[in-house]
């Protein structure tokens, strides 16, 4: 009798992936493009602040972006703070030495760059008060971040996935939205950066899917019946989060048409046959969650379709 070995789970899992990401920073070191966030600020229009140097206050009426815009950049902005706590996760989970660790490292100093671009930008533009997003951001750092699922590697890999995928979206379409080309140039820039860090790790779940397949299906149903935006802790990100949605930044038709289906396709999750009876129950719990989404973004299409006719009809 033949036997069979079980599928690698756990560290094991990473060890066995440990050769896919050394292929998978090749592959990303020789795409990725060098750049610099002091060149998407319009330094020439920043002025002092009052304080310390003796400025001008801020004033609500000196922002020109969006009102939508605005929110949500600042919400971007939070998020993007927090990278030494996001650091922290995955540094515990991935390690620090090896392919992993540099990859960790990696990834950290290209999303520090994100936070460094977007507030100097807001700052020398004077988009937003600069007291109010300060004290937001020690509120926030303060309360740290713990994320979901955080005990199960290929739970994590499967959710910085889609969580990449629906970021590089949120600030595409902030920066659309913000009435600016500048800001849109920058974000536009990010957005690259987080679309391929989305690839790395989507590459890294397809390689577990080949390796443990009944283990990945249960890892993204799980992460995407469950799925959080890791700046959900941030104060007031539920009436933030209802404006970007109703301005066409983020919500559940793009979660779903832009985040979680393309991601789905390109992993030929409901295309798999070498599932085994565990992975079917997950995939089957993943379809039935799906079409409740569906069903939730229809209504939400229509509900804003009213709104629009309704804000079209008073104009």
């Amino acid at each position: 009798m033949t036997l069979i070995a079980p599928a690698p789970t756990g560290i094991d899992l990473l060890r066995e992936l440990e050769q896919v990401v050394a292929v998978e920073i090749d592959r990303h070191l020789a795409i990725a493009k060098e750049w610099f966030p002091h060149e998407y600020v319009p330094w020439s229009q920043g002025r002092d602040f009052d304080g310390v140097l003796g400025g001008e206050a801020w004033r609500p009426e000196e922002s020109n972006l969006t009102e939508v815009g605005r929110i949500s950049l600042t919400l971007n902005l939070l998020t993007e703070d927090n990278l030494p706590s996001y650091h922290f996760e995955i540094a515990n989970m991935f390690g620090r030495d090896g392919a992993w660790g540099t990859w960790v490292h990696r990834w950290t100093a290209e999303e520090g760059r994100h936070g460094i671009a977007i507030r100097d930008y807001l700052m020398a533009v004077r988009a937003v008060d600069p007291v109010a997003l300060e004290r937001s951001r020690m509120e926030h750092m303060e309360a740290g971040y713990a994320g979901d699922h955080m005990d199960n590697p290929l739970h994590v890999v499967a959710y910085v996935t889609f969580q990449e995928l629906a970021t590089r979206v949120s600030h595409r379409n902030s920066g659309r939205e913000c009435g600016d080309p500048l800001a849109e140039q920058l974000l536009a820039r990010i957005a690259t950066d987080e679309n391929l860090h989305m690839v790395f790790y989507r590459n890294l779940l397809k390689s577990a899917f080949d390796l443990a397949p009944d283990v990945a299906m249960r890892a993204v149903t799980d992460m995407v019946t469950d799925f959080r935006m890791p700046g959900h802790g941030i104060s007031g990100f539920e009436r933030a989060s209802v404006k970007i949605a109703l301005g066409g930044v983020y919500n559940l038709r793009i979660h779903l048409d832009d985040v979680l289906q393309p991601v789905l396709r390109n992993l030929k999750v409901m295309e798999r046959t070498d599932l085994g009876p565990e992975g079917e129950q997950a995939r089957e719990e993943l379809a039935a969650f799906l079409a409740i989404l569906e069903t939730k973004a229809a209504q939400f299409d229509e509900r804003l379709a009213a709104r629009q006719a309704r804000l079209a009809a008073r104009a």
